[in-house]
């Protein structure tokens, strides 16, 4: 059989979503070769220690993020207190470690590469 060289798929029809409590958003999980990219889509009024702690079961996220806001804007604190927002067009890291939640009334969409493999999935 041979090895796969090219691969692509739409995150309009990702291999599986996961949606977020109260309809505060989603994320969807496509899987291209070894590499699981994520799509959050994060409503107003999300915040991960209302949303995503009670699926984790963690007292914060533990996921590491890599990725691109597309839209909207979002604060995170670590749990040493530090804190930044991102916005359209920044590129972002985000250790685990954190609390994130929604700033404004607009939705906001980030891509992420490294962060969505379990993220918002039942333990």
């Amino acid at each position: 059989m041979a090895k796969v060289k090219l691969m692509s798929k739409a995150l309009d029809k990702p291999d599986e979503t996961r949606s977020f409590p109260d309809g505060k958003g989603k994320a969807q999980i496509v899987k291209v070769g070894n590499t699981t990219i994520g799509r959050g889509i994060f409503e107003p009024g999300w915040q991960w220690s209302k949303h995503i702690k009670p699926i984790a079961k963690t007292e914060f996220c533990e996921a590491e993020h890599t990725g691109v806001v597309l839209e909207g804007r979002m604060r995170v604190r670590m749990k040493d207190g530090t804190e930044a927002e991102v916005g359209p067009g920044d590129a972002m890291y985000v250790a685990p470690g954190h609390d994130a939640w929604i700033v404004g009334n607009q939705r906001c969409v980030i891509i992420d590469i490294t962060g969505f493999g379990n993220y918002a999935k039942p333990k």
